[in-house]
This record gives C-alpha cells, sequence and structure tokens, in this order.
C-alpha cells in the first residue's frame, strides 16, 4: 500500500475516534493545524514563502544552518515575514540503514554529540538570522543514539531545550490537554492531495486535536514534495472561518497549549 493510500485511509479511520478530552481552542476554534517543512529546502523560501505571505498565513520552517547560509538573503526575507525558524540540527543525522546518512548514522552517535548537534544549530541559526529557535523536528522523526543494549532516547536532551519537537511520519493528531510537546506527531504532507489533508484536518477538529504536517519541497508534484496547488487549497480551506481552523506555527500552538495547562504536563 502506497503512503499516499495509507495517510488517506487513517485519515477516516481517524474520523471514527472518540474526541480528546475537555480542551478550549481560542475563538472557538475546533482544531490547531500547524504546517512544518524541514531541511530549508530553495523551494520553501522560494515558493512557499510567498504563497503563505498571500494567505496571511504563518509556517514552520525546520533549518539545517549550512542551508540557511547558501540563500542567506531568502530566508531573512523568510524571517522577515513571521514565519517560525526551528531547529533540525547541524548534519541531520539519522539511520546507518539510510544511504544518504550512512557515514553520519545515529547508532554512532552518543547523548553528548547530539546535544552537540542541537546547541550548534542553534547557535548557528541566532548567528545568520538573529533569531534563538525554541521548537525542534527530529531528523527522519528518529529520536534514539547508540545501538542494541547501549541505545539512548535523547527526547530528554531536546526536551530540555525546546518547547515543543516535532517526530515524522506519525498516523494522527495530538490530544492537546494530554500530548508529550517533546515528542509531538508529524504526518506527513507530501504527496498528499488537498482532499486528504482536508480530511486529517475534519479528523483533528472532531477530535479537538493539534494536527501538525510536515513536509519538505514546496512546488511540483515529485519525490518528499507537498504540492503548491494543494498547499494554496489548504491555505483558503483553513482561513474559512466555517472550518473552524487555527492555522498557526508550531511555537504558537505549543506556548497555547502550556498556557492553558497552566504548567502541568510539558
Amino acid at each position: 500500500m502506497s503512503l499516499k493510500l495509507f495517510l488517506f485511509g487513517a485519515s477516516l479511520a481517524l474520523l471514527a475516534l472518540p474526541a480528546f478530552g475537555q480542551f478550549r481552542w481560542p475563538e472557538g476554534k475546533t482544531a490547531a493545524v500547524s504546517l512544518s517543512f524541514d531541511d530549508a529546502r530553495a523551494s520553501q523560501a522560494e515558493v512557499g514563502a510567498p504563497l503563505l505571505e498571500k494567505y496571511g498565513a504563518k509556517a514552520t520552517f525546520f533549518v539545517n544552518p549550512r542551508a540557511v547560509k547558501d540563500r542567506l538573503d531568502a530566508w531573512k526575507k523568510v524571517l522577515a515575514a513571521g514565519q517560525e525558524i526551528g531547529n533540525h540540527t547541524t548534519s541531520h543525522p539519522c539511520t546507518v540503514n539510510y544511504p544518504f546518512s550512512s557515514r553520519n548514522p545515529l547508532e554512532d552517535y552518543t547523548i553528548p554529540r547530539i546535544e552537540e548537534e542541537m546547541d550548534g544549530a542553534n547557535a548557528e541559526i541566532e548567528h545568520l538570522l538573529g533569531v534563538k529557535p525554541v521548537t525542534f523536528a527530529y531528523p527522519c522523526g528518529q529520536k534514539f543514539v547508540g545501538r542494541g543494549v547501549d541505545l539512548k532516547s535523547y527526547v530528554p536532551a531536546a526536551a530540555k531545550r525546546f518547547l515543543a519537537c516535532r517526530g515524522f511520519l506519525d498516523e494522527g493528531s495530538n490530544d492537546p490537554a494530554r500530548c508529550d510537546l517533546a515528542q509531538t506527531l508529524g504526518m506527513v504532507s507530501d504527496g498528499l492531495t488537498f482532499e486528504q489533508m482536508r480530511s486529517l484536518a475534519a479528523a483533528a477538529a472532531k477530535q479537538g486535536g493539534w494536527l501538525v504536517f510536515a513536509g519538505h519541497e514546496i512546488g511540483k508534484p515529485g519525490p518528499q514534495a507537498t504540492e503548491a496547488a494543494v498547499l494554496e487549497q489548504f491555505l483558503r480551506y483553513a482561513r474559512d472561518p466555517a472550518n473552524g481552523v487555527w492555522l498557526d506555527t508550531v511555537q504558537a500552538v505549543a506556548k497555547y497549549i502550556q498556557a492553558q495547562r497552566g504548567g502541568g504536563l510539558h
């Protein structure tokens, strides 16, 4: 089964789930949705940011500093337009099983080394853009270092540094009253149709949840790409008050959740 078919089936199944516990979104909204994109790819600044600005929408861009440096002026404009810049490590380490990360695998990392990745990225981003990220996306959605009996989760290290930390390739929306902000679920937006994105948002609204989309390229159909035409349709949908969607950055929604909890769960 393709990822698109799986996600569409998952969204239909979610529609039958019971609502989460009582939680009030602002202004009577029924769900929160955050759009997020990883790696600071050129299409995000060139195609995605102008589209977001057209609809007065905000998204979160989890960036790698080297990619930002390559197009620094463009990313300064993205930030100036009010978009959120988040941390995605300096070198994007993932499992040894992926060819692109086989020479920089998490299996060879320690907690101090992954802490250097997060802290180093924050320092570089602050130097380049003048803003210190307060949210983080786990590269490839993977949250471990080491292997076998020596494997350790680096969620606690990320939680000490960031307000919210997003996963990837997850299968549902977040329960705002009880979710672990250090392990915020992220559902892939790449390759989805507007109807699939809309149905996932509708499922989140039925539960009163927080849906966080995670994508990469923005533009034409292709590998790891959220189609610009689909994104534009979704922005129109989210802007319609009748649909009850609060569309905002990961930081803004996480701050609201934290405030509503009154210092309870983090």
